[in-house]
């Protein structure tokens, strides 16, 4: 196991499913855990609408416990299905909804300008 680390993408296997997230084994004697929040940024409300028992995934490694041999996995930056690549995500802009606070009015008074003046 000395070889994993953290942010490694490793193929794993389902082993069980709960509504607190999937275990999964490893080719050797570790175990690991997918959170559910680990699965996905959107609200998971059936663990089963994103992996089944005997599923063959990858998941990348977010903690490893030598000590009790157990791995804490997500997928929910991965394509976990295919090939295990990194999902590339939209930033967050900064600004978070200013620019629309401060254009609004002038959006809304523009269409009601162009409206009337059809008319």
């Amino acid at each position: 196991m000395n070889n994993i680390k953290e942010n490694d993408i490793i193929k794993v296997k389902i082993t069980g499913i709960k509504k607190y997230g999937a275990f999964a084994t490893l080719d050797d004697d570790y175990n690991g855990l997918i959170h559910i929040s680990e699965i996905s940024y959107g609200f998971v409300k059936n663990i089963n609408d994103f992996l089944n028992i005997g599923d063959n995934i990858y998941a990348e490694v977010v903690n490893i416990d030598n000590e009790n041999k157990q791995i804490k996995l997500s997928i929910k930056d991965i394509d976990y299905k295919n090939d295990g690549e990194k999902l590339k995500r939209i930033a967050e802009t900064k600004n978070g909804f200013t620019p629309l606070k401060e254009n609004l009015e002038p959006w809304i008074n523009a269409k009601i300008k162009e409206i009337t003046d059809n008319f």
